[in-house]
């Protein structure tokens, strides 16, 4: 398999970009679901947050990468039985997707940096505290993010199911394509 994408298929950086962020959304908002039910006298009620700020701070990282990447190595063309309207709903799914997972890593940054404090990722190094002191700036962004991951997750669902349909019910490569087939 070729590193980068080709006009029919995706490489495998964009493959293993794709899976990966999925997975770190889908395991995020699980962390994030769970941790806002710990009581104080948890264990897990510092851990769980600080691991939710570090892997959402990675997630950023490598959404800059793959935006990069997108860049350097844009995606095939669509499938010639693609039709016009399904043409202009991949690209706004996309475009949903990756702008809605950009504000939701920024209001999950404004939502940590409220008070100030900067955001210590897995202990190695901190993100500075740069936007502060805007006014109700935590329950905002707090809102922002709880409501914007909810889509997000039901949105990536519904990604998944369109694949599923391309594949079982139209037949075509679509599906086949993100798995390096």
């Amino acid at each position: 398999m070729q590193w980068r994408n080709t006009s029919e298929r995706y490489g495998l950086v964009s493959i293993v970009l794709h899976w990966l962020v999925a997975v770190a959304v889908y395991g995020l908002f699980g962390l994030g679901y769970w941790m806002v039910g710990l009581d104080y006298y948890s264990s897990w009620y510092k851990t769980a947050p600080e691991l939710h700020k570090s892997f959402g701070l990675l997630l950023f990282a490598v959404m800059l990468g793959r935006m990069l990447w997108r860049r350097l190595s844009p995606p095939p063309a669509s499938l010639s039985n693609h039709g016009r309207l399904t043409r202009l709903g991949s690209k706004l799914g996309h475009g949903f997707l990756y702008l809605g997972l950009f504000v939701l890593m920024v209001s999950g940054y404004l939502i940590s940096t409220a008070e100030g404090r900067g955001i210590p990722v897995f202990g190695l190094f901190e993100v500075p505290a740069t936007v502060t002191g805007i006014p109700g700036q935590e329950d905002v962004a707090g809102l922002v993010h709880e409501y914007l991951a909810w889509a997000l997750v039901v949105f990536a669902g519904i990604h998944a199911l369109a694949a599923l349909k391309h594949h079982f019910i139209d037949h075509d490569a679509t599906l086949r394509r993100m798995l390096g087939r």
